[in-house]
């Protein structure tokens, strides 16, 4: 069925429950802003809006805070903006552009509600600095006035949440966890088993990470739901490093079992299958308990098995199953704990994310020449609904950088506000003309405002839905003294495809890097997350680790999804990179209390030798001087009297692994490259 028609026709209770709670929020919110006779009622209910799109009770707190705190921030700019070039409007445009610019610089560096704070520090201040540029004795009035506004749609937004079908954060990060726990399992039975099909297995592999960045962002509205709060972060602090980690191991096993598997006994692929099986019950069994038992069985099994005969690299994958099994253990702790954070004490650290700066700057740069176009239009037109077109160019430039595909979700909004046209002009005046009271006006102005929100519970129809909703409210303007007249209207629709126009244009002209230059640089940050590993106190440099890898892995898997699949590596490369940092880790954790100078010294060669081995392999060449460093770090572990043969044979068993994980994708980059190089010959 077309979701329209399942959107419109068989509505689901929590799309129908999503609208009338948002749809309740605005009705509150316009009562009130007319009630008090404030200038811009509309901007309450855009604010309301759009904090009832994520309605858990915990995320409206955080996006209201977040979105009073850029409102404030905003305001004191445009404050001293008007202060410093109240008669010179050139110079205030262009000091209200470097704000623009330096918000979306931010906007794009921060994750979820901090992000959305920085867009409201934009769109206040460019509020005041536009409209108070034809009334400069009112600026203090003005900036009250936008921040009276979306404070009482941030209250209404968060007072019909908490009292209305309230939704728990901590109900949705248990949905989320579930889908990563899921996910990764059925990923883990994959890589065990079979693994020639890599969309299958990066399909598994994108469907664990993307709830996990998102549950590990989520987790944090939940510090506004009651002492609780804190387990569930911490909780989904150690899910999120637990969940790398096993992608991880299983890369590591997946090679050697598939790919070196005539140098394994029999008994190890025996375990691997038979592991392998109990990851796909765990995902399929319903309930915690009977996958905790499950896996629990397997690694007790794992760990009774004799290591002593075993050569290096057996002994490795050997370790390298335990391990597994012992980070699904440790997932389903933690999904436990998201329910139930009574239960359960976990530790964990909040992560340090992946933050591209080249890339916020291009961002901030075409935010800045959007602005710029509509504001030398605004000046030399002199067109009052000119600050609608510079609103929207302000708001979508920043709000869509840093959506995968920016140009696709103008063209939907576009396609939403057009629908708009329309429905505002039917109810918004030519009905809305003939109403008297606010129930009347109730009545007439929600209704299509209800439409749209029932359409945008549906996340395939959000786009849309949402910009019909705010296109219907921004061609009507509602409030006490409302311009019914058809010119009016006719200029507010005109100067919203104006700054939509403008937007599209601006992602057209200024798409963002390619995919060679983002992949470069995604293998750059991780070779220097890898030289760093050897620097700050270990906790300090997993949780920088762990928290770029999930973004860094994202998108090397979605840079891989516009590929053949006989070219896909790129995933793999983030893997392998994933995989090497666990294993300095590893290394750290038993050799740092270890005494001697030489130890020391040879570790971080090692180190460097693995940071410059893997930007090798990434770019196709032969690893580089694993070998000598290797040599030296196990000449240096072999004169430590704490450590003993099997620690030995485990050392050298991780640096084999390692040497023939950077061999192989050396080889993956090359093919990749070959055929990419016959393409451009046959083309």
């Amino acid at each position: 069925m077309s979701p329209w028609f399942q959107a419109y026709l068989t509505p689901s209770g929590q799309a129908v429950r999503f609208a009338v709670k948002a749809t309740l929020a605005m009705l509150l919110a316009l009562y009130v802003a007319l009630w008090c006779d404030l200038e811009r009622p509309y901007w309450a209910l855009i604010s309301a809006a759009f904090l009832q799109i994520r309605p858990m009770s915990g995320m409206v707190v955080e996006k209201g805070l977040s979105q009073i705190s850029g409102t404030l921030v905003g305001c004191g700019a445009g404050i001293v903006i008007m202060s410093l070039f109240a008669q010179a409007p050139i110079p205030a445009l262009a000091s209200l552009t470097l704000w623009i610019m330096l918000c979306t610089y931010g906007s794009s560096l921060l994750r979820n509600n901090a992000s959305y704070g920085c867009i409201m520090g934009a769109v206040t201040a460019m509020l005041i600095v536009v409209i108070g540029a034809s009334q400069p004795d009112g600026i203090f009035a003005i900036a009250v006035a936008r921040l009276s506004e979306l404070a009482l749609g941030a209250a209404c937004a968060t007072l019909v949440s908490a009292l209305l079908w309230p939704i728990k954060v901590g109900h949705h990060l248990g949905q989320q966890a579930d889908e990563v726990v899921n996910q990764a399992f059925r990923h883990a039975a994959r890589r065990l088993t079979d693994s020639s099909d890599l969309g299958e297995l990066q399909s598994t592999l994108t469907g664990s990470l993307e709830p996990l960045t998102q549950l590990e962002g989520d987790s944090q509205a939940a510090r506004y739901e009651g002492p609780e709060g804190p387990g569930r972060i911490r909780a989904s602090h150690v899910l999120t490093r637990r969940t790398l980690r096993l992608m991880a191991t299983l890369h590591a096993l997946q090679q050697l079992l598939h790919h070196y598997g005539e140098r394994l006994s029999p008994e190890i692929h025996a375990l691997a299958g038979d592991i392998a099986e109990g990851f796909r019950d765990a995902a399929e069994v319903s309930g915690i308990a009977p996958a905790h038992h499950r896996l629990h069985e397997l690694r007790h099994r794992a760990l009774s098995c004799p290591d002593e005969a075993l050569s290096p690299l057996e002994q490795r994958c050997l370790l390298g199953m335990r391990e597994a099994l012992g980070h699904a253990l440790v997932m389903l702790d933690a999904r436990d704990a998201i329910t139930r954070p009574d239960g359960k004490r976990l530790r964990g650290v909040a992560l340090a994310w992946h933050r591209d700066h080249l890339v916020a700057g291009l961002n901030a740069l075409r935010a800045g020449l959007i602005f710029t176009v509509l504001a030398a239009f605004w000046l030399a037109t002199a067109w009052n609904n000119g600050q609608v077109a510079m609103l929207l160019g302000t708001l979508f430039s920043a709000f869509f950088a840093s959506r995968d595909n920016p140009v696709m979700i103008c063209m939907m909004f576009a396609k939403g506000m057009l629908a708009a046209i329309p429905s505002a002009f039917l109810f918004g005046h030519v009905l809305l003309a003939q109403a008297s009271g606010f129930p009347m006006l109730a009545m007439i102005f929600l209704t299509p405002l209800f439409l749209g929100l029932l359409g945008a519970a549906n996340p395939r129809l959000m786009g849309y839905c949402l910009a019909f909703t705010i296109g219907n409210i921004l061609l009507t303007m509602p409030g006490n003294g409302m311009d019914f007249s058809f010119d009016s209207f006719i200029n507010r629709a005109i100067a919203v495809m104006i700054g939509l126009a403008t937007v599209v244009t601006g992602f057209r002209l200024l798409p963002g890097f390619g995919s060679t230059l983002r992949k470069r640089r995604l293998v750059s940050a991780i070779v220097g997350d890898l030289r760093r590993l050897a620097d700050p106190p270990i906790h300090e440099a997993e949780a920088r680790f762990v928290g770029g890898m999930a973004d860094r892995l994202l998108h090397l898997a979605k840079h891989d999804d516009v590929l053949p699949e006989d070219q896909r590596h790129l995933f793999t490369l983030g893997l392998t990179g994933l995989d090497i940092g666990y294993a300095c880790l590893q290394l750290r954790r038993r050799l740092d209390d270890l005494p001697g100078d030489d130890l020391h010294r040879a570790k971080r060669a090692f180190f460097a030798a693995l940071a410059r081995a893997y930007a090798d392999s990434a770019r196709g060449r032969q690893p580089g001087d694993i070998h000598t460093a290797g040599e030296s770090l196990i000449e240096a572990a072999r004169r430590q009297p704490g450590l003993t043969e099997r620690h030995h044979a485990l050392l050298a068993g991780l640096l084999e692994r390692l040497d023939l994980s950077l061999q192989r994708q050396a080889k993956r980059a090359r093919s990749s490259r070959g055929l990419d190089a016959a393409s451009a010959e046959v083309a």
